[in-house]
């Protein structure tokens, strides 16, 4: 840790040289992956530690991804990493999200005696990892080998090369490992460039007023973060929400959240929400810790950067078995998806006891997971939906909310290719809640497969619709059709060819009485 001082103009500066690293690190991934998952719909996220395991800068990603990497980058410190060296991991119960989501974290070396001075750190989601179902995200699984390949904290890369075995071994479990290859070639190429970027800055500016720049904007962020808090009264709010079914059963699952605030410390529990379930639903305390620092994200000035001193104010507290803090080897898929979402829309609602006119109505809720696959081919695609409407305004309409914030795979990129068509994409008009402000609308996708294929559907808000706020109506539920057939939120089905999978996602709530009324 340095001992330098930094004036406030240098540490504006830095700070925004270090965010610049980590988006540069994203658009290189993006740029260089080969599946339309990465390249297209940006489901990745990268972010730039220190040397002690503390987020310094991240790029505006997918808030589900970014919450959870300390915990990996914990994992992997464990493993004495060395220059040179690229660590990946996916197991969701040693640092991972889910498993799909690979993690891969390289040291961050500087000068000839190589000192890490931090690590890059980038996480994808892949399209297919194995498991039972092509895309790996079953909504049948019942334990997290069914899901696919368990990469504990392992070498993929070593002093620069790879270690073959390890390369072999993963591509040998997966069902498009030409895609799986190109891919984690560009997450090594964005950590890469992380390293060259942080050795550029400190030839620049010096390594002590570079390394002091990582201790102060965590400082920085964290004091900031105490002061907003400071500001919310005093208090205890609860809110319970509900998940719709696991995929073994179609019953109601509760979370339930209370949200504490002394001083400038804010307490998040747990206690009441439902242990962990027979489907894939529940979720590693990893993904629960990024639905709450996302929750409390949604208070803060929009300026303030994301980093570890975000969240040194927030304790989280979830029962051990619980849906929220399952344990191995609790099926998990859906948890990172699914569950994320209702957890930060639980917490949310809870935190509108304290600050009841900076919050909207609730989204959309669900990022309406759709995947596809059949030989040699994975689809996977969450779609977009309604955000609430606010005091500010109407929501926005056909947009990723919550936890996802990833783009669409454009209809000229997947028709090209899967053997698939699209047959209808397009905003449901005045699906969203009537009120003041209306909430955002959301979309209608049909697509038609051209061979027989494996479908798996997870989603939410079938039932239960996104809250209005104030008088405002609530937003529409959503629908999962089989040409032309109703299917259940979470469902897995084989696909005949010819046959229409078509996906209604939720509209957002209203805010405040409609002028009709």
């Amino acid at each position: 840790m340095s001992s330098a001082r930094l004036d406030p103009v240098t540490l504006s500066v830095l700070a925004s040289a270090l965010a610049g690293i980590s988006e540069e690190m994203g658009a290189v991934l993006i740029r260089g992956a080969y599946s339309s998952n990465i390249k297209e719909r940006r489901d990745c996220s990268t972010a730039l530690f220190d040397a002690q395991g503390r987020m310094v800068a991240q790029a505006e990603h997918i808030p589900v991804h970014l919450g959870a990497m300390p915990e990996a980058v914990k994992a992997i410190m464990g493993r004495d990493p060395a220059p040179g060296d690229v660590f990946a991991i996916n197991d969701p119960y040693s640092g991972g999200t889910h498993l799909p989501d690979i993690t891969l974290v390289s040291p961050v070396a500087h000068g000839e005696a190589a000192e890490i001075i931090g690590y890059a750190v980038t996480r994808a989601h892949h399209s297919d990892v194995g498991g039972m179902r092509p895309g790996s995200m079953p909504s049948d699984s019942r334990e997290i080998f069914q899901e696919g390949i368990i990469i504990p904290p392992v070498r993929l890369v070593r002093n620069g090369e790879y270690v073959s075995d390890v390369l072999d071994l993963l591509l040998a479990n997966v069902r498009t490992p030409g895609l799986r290859r190109g891919d984690l070639r560009a997450q090594i190429a964005a950590n890469n460039i992380a390293e060259a970027r942080v050795g550029e800055l400190i030839e620049r500016r010096g390594r002590d007023t570079v390394l002091a720049a990582f201790d102060e904007v965590i400082s920085y962020t964290e004091k900031r973060t105490r002061e907003a808090i400071r500001k919310l009264p005093d208090g205890k709010y609860s809110a319970e929400d509900f998940m719709e079914g696991d995929g073994a059963t179609e019953e109601d699952i509760a979370i339930k959240a209370t949200v504490e605030i002394d001083g400038d410390s804010m307490r998040i529990d747990f206690s009441g929400t439902s242990g962990a379930v027979r489907g894939n639903i529940n979720c590693p305390l990893p993904v629960t810790r990024s639905a709450c620092y996302f929750a409390l994200r949604v208070l803060l000035p929009k300026d303030l950067p994301a980093n570890a001193g975000t969240y040194a104010p927030l304790t989280i507290e979830a029962p051990e078995g619980s849906l929220v803090n399952a344990s191995y080897p609790s099926a998990v898929v859906a948890g990172n998806v699914e569950t994320s979402n209702r957890i930060a829309d639980t917490v949310l609602a809870a935190l509108a006891g304290f600050a009841p006119d900076a919050l909207p109505a609730q989204g959309q809720g669900t990022m309406n997971n759709t995947i596809i696959g059949g030989p040699g081919w994975t689809y996977y695609e969450t779609i977009g939906g309604g955000q609430g409407a606010s005091a500010r305004g109407a929501g926005p309409s056909g947009v990723h909310v919550g936890m996802s914030n990833t783009l669409n795979t454009p209809i000229e990129a997947f028709e090209i290719e899967y053997p698939m068509r699209v047959e209808r994409y397009e905003l449901i008009y005045g699906s969203g809640g009537d009120g003041e402000h209306r909430g955002g609308d959301g979309i209608v996708r049909s697509v038609k497969v051209l061979s027989p294929a494996s479908l798996s559907l997870l989603t939410d808000r079938r039932r239960h619709a996104p809250k209005g706020v104030e008088g405002g109506e609530p937003g529409k539920i959503g629908r999962n059709l089989l040409n032309g057939e109703n299917l259940p939120p979470k469902v897995s089905r084989e696909l005949a060819e010819g046959d229409v999978v078509t996906v209604e996602t939720p509209g957002g709530g209203g805010y405040g009485h409609s002028a009709k009324a």
